[in-house]
């Protein structure tokens, strides 16, 4: 059912009927969800909201905008707050215009002068508009009003001038006679009696709404009797936030910390359930398969038999996007050998691990973003222990000054001389969707060599390079092997 003719229902219906106040997409969400069938966007919400006066200081430009996100966010009817239209004839009847882009189902206009001010704040001090007037104001609304169930509510603002009962029966009868669909009739007193009388010589003739935020002692069933249409609960979700937001804030300040509010505020997965978060996600598994970088990543197991950190690492390719991982197990074949057999898993956008290393996440993330066919991981801070490692040289040692640009590897063997080592390459690499086939092509030729089964990682680098560029990723330490792992770990027992 359109917006409009669910709210013309509520007007109409021959039972009470209410609507709450909202003054933003997400106090309109809360408003629905609570289960009330409409909505009244209130101007006094809305401008203190935007931190200034119900003075029509805020533009009506300005509270389009919050309507647009209100209307969006929600299936039920918007009934606006539109104070007196926002200037003459002219104005209310492009504001219609406006609104009903929007999906906006109605507006309340009220019989003040613009600009208004709030009917709480010295009432009895403000004219009113001249009747033929306003009267004109509504005809030109309704004149230029496209959906047919689109609703004009005229606010009776007698009773707040201090004009008394004739005057607002006076008024209310001419504002209905010039096509208003409800009349909205205003009282500041604590009690209900300047309504009730209005509706005794109203005598039924046309739906009329209420806002008792003044006399919110009296009983609902009151209301139901008197044969009110439609109560507006017009501010109370604008003022309860503000109280909870000096409490928490004072509670913060206070303490100097979260832990005395944590509990007593909504978790943040309720906000991003109000967002409608889940929705996204469901998009994108629908939308982004075309232009989703495919990330995937590759395991190289070359230790079967020791304890690994192969948990841990998919963990992380999990954390950064990586949503398939295989374990590729090094067997008598030898390293490049079992990559060659597996070489149908290689596809765009791969990360390949030796299993025995562990890294920070900002390195598999940095790496994930690189824009280079192939990355190798190289840490500028090696060590020099003995030990066989695959040492690389660069066209260019490690700098601060590169860590936006580039590095091409020259060479990488264990046997390099010390003068020309820039780095250690750590087991950490990706490839594009055109590093995967160049990745693959290379292990088709090496794969006539004799020796294939005794070829690293390296000598596939080396010759990859020889033809092919292949960038560094520099790295300052921020990864350990299985054995630095497993003695951190002991001496952290030990102390």
């Amino acid at each position: 059912m359109k917006k409009t003719t669910q709210l013309r229902n509520l007007i109409t219906s021959s039972q009470l009927e209410s609507i709450m106040e909202a003054h933003n997409a997400l106090s309109a969400k809360i408003v629905e969800e609570a289960g009330f069938k409409g909505i009244w966007a209130s101007g006094l919400s809305i401008s203190a909201a935007l931190g200034v006066r119900d003075n029509n200081e805020a533009s009506w430009t300005q509270v389009l905008e919050v309507l647009e996100f209100m209307s969006d966010a929600t299936a039920i009817p918007i009934l606006l707050d539109g104070d007196t239209g926002y200037g003459n004839f002219n104005n209310a009847r492009r504001l219609v215009k406006k609104l009903e882009q929007r999906e906006v189902a109605g507006v309340c206009i009220e019989d003040k002068l613009f600009p208004k001010t709030n009917s709480f704040i010295k009432g009895e001090a403000q004219p009113l508009a001249h009747i033929d007037e306003f009267c004109g104001k509504i005809k030109a609304m309704k004149d230029s009003q496209e959906d047919d169930d689109f609703v004009v509510v005229s606010r009776v603002e007698a009773f707040i001038a201090g004009w008394g009962l004739k005057e607002a029966l006076k008024r209310a009868e001419a504002y209905r006679q010039a096509g208003a669909d409800a009349v909205l009739i205003h009282s500041k007193r604590s009690d209900h009696k300047e309504i009730e009388a209005f509706m005794k010589e109203w005598g039924g003739r046309h739906p009329v709404v209420i806002v008792p935020t003044k006399y919110y002692s009296v009983p609902t069933e009151s209301f139901r009797d008197m044969g009110i249409s439609l109560t507006i609960w017009a501010n109370h979700n604008l003022r309860a936030s503000i109280k909870a937001m000096q409490q928490t804030s004072s509670q913060i300040f206070q303490d100097g910390g979260l832990m005395n509010v944590e509990k007593s505020v909504s978790p943040i997965a309720e906000v991003f359930r109000l967002q409608r978060a889940e929705e996204l996600a469901a998009a994108e598994e629908i939308y982004l398969q075309s232009t989703e970088k495919s990330e995937n990543s590759i395991i190289i197991v070359r230790s079967p038999d020791k304890q690994s950190l192969v948990k841990e690492q998919i963990d992380q390719f999990k954390a950064v996007g990586v949503k398939e991982t295989v374990t590729l197990e090094v067997e008598e074949d030898g390293e490049l050998g079992s990559l060659y057999k597996a070489k149908e898993t290689i596809g765009e956008n791969t990360i390949f691990s030796y299993d025995d290393i562990l890294y920070k996440t900002h390195i598999l993330t940095e790496l994930a973003e690189a824009k280079n066919d192939i990355t190798v991981v190289v840490d500028a801070d090696y060590e020099m222990d003995g030990k066989s490692r695959p040492f690389v040289k660069g066209k260019t040692p490690y700098s601060k000054l590169l860590y936006s640009k580039t590095v091409e590897l020259v060479q990488m063997s264990a046997r390099l001389d010390k003068q020309s080592i820039h780095g250690e390459f750590i087991g950490l690499w990706r490839v594009s969707d055109q590093g995967a086939v160049i990745v693959k092509d290379a292990l088709e030729e090496l794969a006539q060599r004799e020796d294939f089964n005794q070829l690293m990682l390296a000598d596939l680098f080396n010759h990859i390079q020889s033809f092919h560029p292949i960038a560094i990723k520099y790295i300052k330490g921020s990864w350990l092997d299985y054995e630095t792992f497993i003695k951190v770990q002991k001496e952290g027992e030990d102390a």
